[in-house]
């Protein structure tokens, strides 16, 4: 079917010299490829026990996060532009103490054995690596508040983020919040900027990326003027 479908679209191609078609051929070739590559690219039993063991006993446990960033460098190292990682749970409310602890748990060693997997490899340079979600925690606490049981409330006003490789700064923090982690004091990163930050570390000039949305010429950046932030790159 499939390379009936492509007989198909190779003519119609040569016909009208339609390029939407073209895009749509080499679409389906590379939808064709990556799923050609799966079952070896998640076969990791040729890796080295020393790989194994950098990123924890979970590994060969399929879905788990030390498992999928040993899979993220194996994409990464077979030429895949982008990789995202995705872990659920963070919202703890309540019960934060085991919550955390078992999330902290999940992600510590996998997360750091990446980055070092990342640099043996000779691919951290190459590899920009950003770990953050949407929006920070509260200092204070919120639910039964007792010694094993309390939470956090969502915090949109100041939060934590941190990238590496791909030609960040590595070594550093950049900027400060007051005493109680409510407010910024010192260098504030929008994240307009800290997309403009990325998008620069890709070599896009964020000011002339758009895209056409209710018939505008948007940014991913915002229209403010959004700037990279020198101080975190190299």
């Amino acid at each position: 079917m499939l390379d009936a479908l492509n007989e198909l679209n190779q003519r119609r191609a040569g016909l009208i010299g339609d390029p939407e078609i073209e895009t749509r051929i080499s679409q389906y070739e590379m939808a064709f490829r990556m799923q050609r590559s799966v079952p070896e690219l998640s076969d990791i039993s040729s890796e080295p026990q020393s790989v194994l063991d950098l990123y924890g006993p979970d590994v060969n446990r399929n879905g788990s996060f030390a498992n999928s960033a040993l899979l993220a460098r194996r994409l990464v190292e077979r030429g895949v532009r982008v990789v995202q990682l995705l872990h659920r749970g963070w919202d703890q409310h309540n019960d934060l103490p085991r919550q955390l602890g078992n999330q902290c748990r999940d992600t510590d060693q996998g997360t750091a054995a990446l980055i070092q997997d990342l640099k043996n490899h000779g691919l951290l340079d190459s590899t920009l690596v950003v770990w953050g979600g949407e929006f920070g925690r509260t200092v204070y606490s919120q639910g039964k508040l007792t010694k094993d049981d309390y939470g956090r409330d969502h915090h949109p006003r100041c939060f934590t983020m941190w990238m590496a490789g791909g030609g960040i700064k590595g070594g550093q923090v950049f900027g400060e919040t007051d005493d109680f982690s409510y407010n910024i004091v010192q260098s504030p990163v929008h994240l307009n900027e800290l997309n403009a930050t990325i998008l620069r570390l890709m070599g896009i000039d964020n000011e002339q990326l758009t895209y056409k949305f209710a018939g505008l010429n948007a940014r991913l950046t915002g229209v403010e003027g959004a700037k990279p932030v020198k101080g975190l790159m190299l």
